[in-house]
């Protein structure tokens, strides 16, 4: 998700749509807004935050440090409309990652925030978990070697996947990665439909699911220790579905959903 500010609502408007075409959650704020909202935003929102964009505001110098404080792993980036040396060496000062003039196409933006992910977190020209690799900046990620055309949304999903691979991440993360924390048109739901029609094709390119769900928990790609995708284990003696059902029926199961609501 990315969290555009400016004191200008046209601004954050327009970036907003834009981040939306294609594909891409956002969160607008007038620059009044964000250090109470970074104080009062819950860890999950704020772990679900790719970038941050600082445009017109009196005090974006003091910015950076408070959003590094609460999001360390945020890029931070400022929009200049009219960019000089001594402004641009100012925002280098006060520990922002880059400086871009406007206007700047959104496409740009997100090829920039997928090469800055990519230097902190790999040394190679993508993210990868196994036989599934993900690049961040809009392209289609790579499944056994070929490219794999996914919706938006889908492909979405597993960028953020593959980002926590082997760390489970919550309905409520995903959503908020994906759509937007302040989406109220939208179910939360909607995250299973995807999440299933993904696992699907998933299964069909590499012949097992490497989506582990786990109800009331969440989601998590498995991998290894050797970084391949893991095939997904199965309860012993009876399969998901039976376990579900034995849940749902019996005493035992019944009360090992209270513990866990």
């Amino acid at each position: 998700m990315f969290v555009i500010v400016d004191d200008r609502e046209i601004v954050t408007a327009g970036y907003a749509s834009a981040f939306e075409r294609e594909g891409y959650a956002s969160l607008e704020l007038h620059s009044s807004e964000l250090v109470d909202w970074l104080n009062i935003a819950p860890e999950t929102d704020l772990q679900s935050i790719d970038a941050v964009l600082l445009g017109a505001s009196e005090d974006r110098l003091s910015f950076p440090a408070q959003i590094r404080n609460r999001c360390s792993e945020a890029q931070i980036i400022a929009l200049e409309d009219n960019p000089n040396l001594e402004r641009t060496l100012e925002l280098f000062a006060a520990e922002v990652d880059d400086v871009l003039r406007k206007p700047v196409h959104v496409k740009e933006i997100l090829a920039r925030v997928g090469a800055f992910r990519r230097r902190r977190t790999t040394e190679s020209k993508s993210v990868d978990a196994g036989p599934i690799q993900v690049f961040f900046d809009g392209r289609d990620p790579e499944v056994g070697g070929e490219v794999m055309e996914l919706p938006r949304r889908e492909r979405r999903i597993l960028e953020y996947l593959v980002r926590n691979k082997g760390r489970r991440v919550t309905k409520t993360q995903i959503f908020n990665a994906v759509y937007g924390m302040m989406n109220e048109g939208v179910d939360e739901c909607v995250v299973e439909s995807h999440i299933s029609k993904l696992r699907k094709k998933l299964r069909m390119r590499l012949g097992e699911d490497p989506i582990e769900s786990t109800r009331y928990i969440g989601y998590m790609l498995k991998t290894s220790a050797t970084g391949d995708v893991a095939p997904a284990s199965k309860p012993k003696g009876r399969d998901a579905e039976t376990t579900t059902d034995w849940l749902k029926t019996t005493a035992a199961g019944k009360k090992a959903i209270e513990l866990v609501a």
